[in-house]
C-alpha cells in the first residue's frame, strides 16, 4: 500500500511538473527531462509511468477533463437553468485557468499542432457540455424566438476559447468582470425578451476599464 501510494504520488508530480512545462514551453520544445528535474525524480521513473511524451501529454490533458467535470457537476448541483448553468459554469472556469496550471496546460496542448492529435480532448468535452445546456435552455423555453442552440453555440465556444488564449498572457481577460461583460452582450439576443439571468456582482468593467452597462430589469 506505501508503495502504491508512493507511485501515484510521484505519477501526479510528474502530471503537474509536466503541465508547468507544457505551459510555459509548449508541446515540441518541452524536455522529458525537464519534466523530471521538475517533479524530483528521474528520467527512469518518469518512463516507468509514461512510456513517451505524448502520453504524457495525453494524461495531462485527461486530468485537465476531470477538472473540468468537477467545475460542471458543482455548477449542476446549483440547479438554475441552463443558461443561469451555462454561465455559472463560465465564469468558474475561467477563474481557474488563471490558477490550476493543469487545467491551462490542458487547453493549451489541445491546441497545439505539434501534437499531432486529430481533436482537443479537452475542448472537445467543453463543446459538447456548452451544447447540451444550450440544448437544456432551448427545452426550458429561454432561448428566444428563431435562436437555436446551433446558432449559439458558435459564439460562445469562440468566446471562452478566445478568452482562454488572450488570458495566457494577460489574466484580466479571465476575471469574473470581463466573463460577466461578455453574458451580458450576449444575454438580450440570446434570451430576446424572455426572463434573463443576471450575472452576479457589480456592474462590469471589461478589460480596457469601461464600464459594462446591465440592460435594465422590468418591474412590477
Amino acid at each position: 500500500m506505501v508503495k502504491q501510494d508512493r507511485a501515484a504520488r510521484t505519477r501526479q508530480s510528474l502530471i503537474r511538473a509536466a503541465a508547468e512545462v507544457f505551459a510555459r514551453e509548449g508541446f515540441a520544445p518541452a524536455s522529458l527531462t525537464a519534466i523530471s528535474r521538475g517533479a524530483g525524480v528521474s528520467n527512469g521513473a518518469l518512463h516507468f509511468h509514461f512510456e513517451s511524451k505524448k502520453s504524457l501529454a495525453r494524461a495531462v490533458e485527461e486530468e485537465a477533463v476531470q477538472v473540468v467535470r468537477d467545475i460542471i457537476g458543482k455548477a449542476l448541483d446549483g440547479g438554475g437553468g441552463g443558461l443561469r448553468t451555462l454561465m455559472d459554469t463560465t465564469r468558474e472556469l475561467m477563474g481557474r485557468l488563471g490558477d490550476d496550471i493543469v487545467l491551462r496546460a490542458g487547453f493549451e496542448l489541445g491546441g497545439d499542432p505539434a501534437r499531432g492529435e486529430e481533436e482537443s480532448l479537452l475542448r472537445s468535452e467543453w463543446q459538447r457540455w456548452v451544447e447540451s445546456m444550450l440544448r437544456r435552455a432551448e427545452e426550458e423555453g429561454e432561448l428566444a424566438e428563431g435562436v437555436s442552440p446551433g446558432d449559439a453555440l458558435p459564439a460562445i465556444m469562440a468566446a471562452t476559447v478566445g478568452f482562454e488564449v488572450l488570458g495566457a498572457e494577460d489574466k484580466a481577460w479571465l476575471s469574473e468582470e470581463t466573463i460577466d461583460g461578455f453574458w451580458e452582450l450576449v444575454l438580450p439576443g440570446l434570451a430576446g425578451g424572455r426572463e434573463q439571468p443576471v450575472p452576479a456582482g457589480p456592474p462590469s468593467m471589461g478589460v480596457s476599464g469601461h464600464r459594462v452597462v446591465r440592460p435594465a430589469q422590468p418591474t412590477d
